[in-house]
């Protein structure tokens, strides 16, 4: 027990200092590595806490595709964060208000668990024990038939995100030659190809 409290408090701690540091890091590559070294020590939580599968979920799924797909897509297109912070002031109270809802919601929820821990123990589901259902079997009858909604909506939240933050990311530059398929099909014989009549000895 004195060695897994050991594991917890140092996995608990480069994980709340790599949280703090995803937003405190001036360059978005250090951002965005910082976050992945917290993905990690989460995963080192869920490993103490017996939760191999959920453990495994953060590695592969948000380390080795979302994480490297965000630091894909910072270095690549080159963003100038300068110019997209001018307008954060501009939108500081709309933040503001979403960080205090967020912030009442969590002491709301922690409120009830400290305050009535038997009214959240009714309300949970029962996990069985390991010798009836691995932990893969009991995640998925949770969550495909008593949570199946909440988690099509987070899905789709997920998906509004992502395509937000590739469009707010995305700036077309100038003099950037890019490909036109409706002009390429519209092309026929008498703009596509075109006869010069050269001289003996000189080009065209």
């Amino acid at each position: 027990m004195v060695l897994q409290a050991v594991f917890f408090y140092i996995f608990a701690g480069i994980c709340v200092a790599s949280a703090v540091m995803v937003i405190a890091s001036r360059n978005p590559v250090h951002s965005v590595l910082f976050l992945i070294l917290a993905f990690f020590n989460a995963a080192g939580l869920f490993i103490l806490l017996g939760a191999e599968f959920l453990a495994m979920l953060l590695v592969v799924v948000y380390v080795g595709a979302v994480m490297v797909l965000f630091l894909f897509v910072v270095m690549m297109l080159d963003v100038d964060f300068v110019e997209l912070r001018q307008g954060f002031l501009q939108y500081l109270p709309v933040g503001a208000l979403v960080g205090i809802i967020l912030l009442v919601e969590l002491l709301l929820g922690l409120g009830a668990w400290v305050i009535g821990p038997e009214v959240t123990a009714q309300v949970a589901t029962p996990t069985p024990a390991l010798s009836e259902a691995s932990n893969i079997q009991a995640l998925g009858e949770v969550i495909y038939t008593r949570y199946v909604y909440f988690f099509q909506v987070a899905g789709l939240v997920l998906l509004v995100a992502m395509v937000g933050a590739i469009v707010l990311t995305l700036r077309h530059k100038e003099g950037v030659r890019r490909q036109d398929v409706s002009a390429q099909v519209a092309r026929n014989k008498a703009t596509a190809i075109e006869v010069r009549k050269v001289e003996t000895g000189k080009g065209i």
